[in-house]
């Protein structure tokens, strides 16, 4: 018994020793001070991977649907995006994509399958809230299970606020297809432009999406005018409108967009 009194003790001032240290551990990552960030309007069908300058531990929940009626089948898309940030400035993110065509052909039956896994990031390698601009670099993988490849996209992103509620953002970069069966290599030209004004004193805004492709055949651009409406400070919807300009396409479409921050 007597032998087990200084093991107790040494215990008890263990325990309140490794008590302490978490204590203090706690209090530090709540008081750390946090790197700067500059809001930026998000567009909302060529959505970033996080926010720019995305700070640690940030998690958001996206469900979007891109619906397109055409002359031969109506194409409803589908996705579900899961998107954190383990470190500061650092952006992860997993997106499924669906597809469901209804066929308006006797001989052609409807589809409805797994069209595309990406993994993507985005790290914000320059963030000035002197100059309201953020920069940043990142990567997408894309498997694409429809066509039976997969394509490589590194982009760059270059984003400003005016201070005035007005938002200029671009976002560049090619994307290298590669098809198992044929073993072709295919490469485009994504030139993505947007323009938002958010309202005073809320998460609402509207704004003008461009999705420009360079390829083979020549430059497509679409249109995208959009509304976002924040419900509160987790929720949020989103619209757009797609209007063709060039290309093979001439279909109007939709886009609609979930966002709830976790």
């Amino acid at each position: 018994m007597k032998d087990s009194k200084p093991r107790i003790k040494f215990l008890g001032k263990s325990l309140t020793i490794c008590i302490l240290l978490y204590s203090f551990s706690v209090n530090a990552q709540e008081n750390r001070a946090l790197p700067d960030k500059v809001h930026h309007a998000e567009p909302l069908y060529n959505d970033l991977v996080r926010d720019l300058g995305a700070r640690k531990g940030e998690k958001e929940f996206n469900l979007g649907a891109d619906i397109k009626k055409m002359g031969k089948a109506d194409e409803y898309g589908y996705l579900m995006e899961y998107e954190f940030a383990p470190i500061d400035r650092l952006g992860l993110e997993v997106e499924t994509d669906f597809m469901y065509s209804k066929s308006k052909m006797e001989n052609v039956k409807s589809s409805n399958e797994l069209e595309r896994l990406r993994l993507s990031s985005q790290y914000s390698f320059y963030v000035s809230k002197k100059q309201a601009t953020t920069l940043a670099v990142g990567y997408t993988q894309i498997f694409n299970f429809a066509e039976g490849g997969t394509a490589f996209n590194p982009f760059f992103v270059a984003a400003k606020s005016w201070k005035t509620n007005w938002h200029t953002l671009i976002y560049t970069g090619p994307e290298i297809g590669y098809r198992y069966k044929s073993k072709k290599t295919e490469m485009n030209w994504q030139i993505n432009t947007a323009f938002h004004y958010t309202l005073p004193r809320t998460d609402h805004f509207i704004g003008l999406e461009v999705n420009q492709e360079v390829n083979s055949g020549g430059l497509e651009t679409t249109l995208r005018p959009q509304v976002k409406l924040g419900l509160n400070d987790k929720l949020a919807i989103g619209m757009a409108v797609g209007f063709p300009v060039g290309g093979k396409e001439n279909e109007i479409s939709s886009f609609f967009r979930l966002i709830y921050q976790l």
